[in-house]
């Protein structure tokens, strides 16, 4: 199972989270860019529904999977003093 971070930082003379290189809206406190970061990290761990999902590979050949709604990241929160 992925595991996913969501890492609250200075950005934009603000506080942001990100994933990865994706920063999410910037927050006017630290404590308000963490309990976003919390909220979005719970919301990724939720299950979903089954989807039939259609998808193009790189060498332009198409696929077609069924996604399981129960296989969802560990998530976590990265908060540095």
């Amino acid at each position: 199972m992925p595991r996913l971070l969501y890492e609250v930082v200075q950005h934009d003379e603000a506080w942001a989270y990100r994933v990865g290189d994706v920063y999410s809206e910037t927050f006017a406190t630290r404590g308000e860019a963490h309990a976003a970061a919390e909220q979005a990290a719970a919301s990724h761990r939720l299950a979903g529904s089954d989807e039939h999902i259609e998808y193009q590979d790189p060498q332009g050949r198409w696929h077609e999977e069924e996604e399981d709604g129960d296989d969802r990241p560990d998530t976590g929160v990265a908060d540095p003093d």
